[in-house]
């Protein structure tokens, strides 16, 4: 007896695990699904080591920055929240040594700032910075944006491997809200939008 002739869906899930996909699912198909889940935007930032931490004099650590649709809220008592990192990412090997980290929540008019610090291949995060309003954090000595929806410092608790990416589970220290009514950076289908 012949084999039955696959299906179209069968042949593209027999097709994703020969492409290394056991699941049946392809890079495409996840990311486009994906797309369609609309997230806020967050600016995660962190400040490195003084260059030599014996030395008061010494210049401080450069700002770093990174833009992040993966961020939620994880608990209540305690207070944590999470980011996804890309594993090797500038931001995890900071946030691998560097325990403190800040949060500013965008607002639908900070879509340039997410685009300059979403860039591959950018120019050093200090020339990112340069021009932007802002302030550091007390408790986290990260650098917060002026004009964002609200910010929070955070002490990271956890550190969970997750394919290729590192989620970073922290304990929120400070939380507070900006004095704007706009509404928040969203993004969607691969862009940035705004509500409303």
């Amino acid at each position: 007896m012949p084999a039955p002739a696959l299906t179209s869906a069968a042949q593209h899930a027999a097709a994703a695990v020969a492409a290394g996909h056991a699941e049946g699912v392809s890079n495409d198909e996840f990311r486009a699904a994906m797309s369609r889940l609309a997230s806020g935007v967050v600016l995660v930032t962190a400040q490195e080591a003084p260059l030599d931490p014996d030395d008061p004099g010494a210049p401080a650590g450069e700002d770093v920055g990174m833009t992040a649709t993966a961020f939620l809220s994880v608990s209540l008592e305690p207070p944590l929240v999470m980011v996804s990192l890309r594993e090797g990412s500038r931001m995890d090997d900071l946030l691998a040594e560097q325990p403190l980290w800040a949060v500013s929540v965008l607002a639908e008019g900070q879509h340039q700032i997410a685009g300059r610090f979403a860039m591959k291949g950018r120019v050093s995060d200090r020339l990112l910075f340069a021009d932007l309003p802002r302030t550091r954090g007390a408790a986290s000595g990260a650098p917060i944006l002026d004009g964002a929806l609200a910010a929070l410092e955070c002490r990271t608790e956890q550190r969970v491997p997750a394919g290729d990416h590192v989620l970073v589970i922290g304990r929120v220290l400070t939380a507070r809200t900006g004095g704007t009514d706009t509404g928040p950076l969203a993004y969607f289908r691969g862009r940035y939008r705004h509500l409303g």
